[in-house]
């Protein structure tokens, strides 16, 4: 990773929950870990694979890259979403891996996450935010949609990454951030 900047997350970046589904599913069960594989993603979950897996970008060209292997949301959002009464817990809106403690929606396209003891990650995107989110509970894809000062749509719902090294990752464990190096370029969605 040489040519990039160390970055420490601020105060105690770590994985709160671990998540997979072994079928298209909208929720994932949490799991006391998880193995993430190199260029594929979670072993055993449905959206793992060199190519894409979504359901919708499989149907419009199965060759794609699979830039969605991994996805991580903010477990800040789901306080934010259970204070407006939707009663989420871990896992129920598809994410891989629940953070705390990091801006994920900040960082720039090409952050490496690492996570736990080896595992590191690529960020790719964001996750735009879907109907399916309001089939799991009215409403959720609008509070996971907001407006900048400047009234630009900000998409809430987490970011996507790609397993660049593999490893097990469990709750509890840490996270470092390395950014690319600049220009930096700000997450769209993938």
């Amino acid at each position: 990773m040489s040519g990039r900047i160390i970055v420490t997350a601020p105060g105690d970046a770590r994985i709160v929950a671990v998540s997979r589904a072994i079928g298209h599913r909208f929720s994932k069960r949490t799991e006391l870990w998880i193995d993430l594989i190199a260029g594929l993603g979670v072993a055993g979950d449905a959206h793992s694979g060199a190519t894409v897996k979504h359901r919708s970008r499989v149907a419009r060209d199965p060759t794609q890259p699979n830039l969605r292997q991994v996805h991580l949301l903010h477990d800040e959002l789901l306080d934010e979403l259970n204070d407006a009464g939707f009663g989420l817990t871990p896992g129920a809106i598809g994410e891989n891996v629940l953070t705390r403690g990091i801006d994920l929606l900040a960082l720039p396209m090409g952050t490496r996450l690492a996570l736990g003891d080896n595992a590191v990650v690529e960020v790719t995107g964001l996750r735009n935010p879907c109907v399916q989110l309001d089939r799991h509970r009215r409403g959720l894809m609008t509070a996971c949609l907001g407006r900048d000062g400047e009234g630009n749509l900000i998409r809430k719902a987490g970011v996507m990454a790609v397993v660049l090294v593999g490893g097990a990752v469990r709750a509890g464990d840490g996270i470092s951030v390395t950014l690319p190096p600049a220009p930096h370029i700000a997450l769209q969605p993938v």
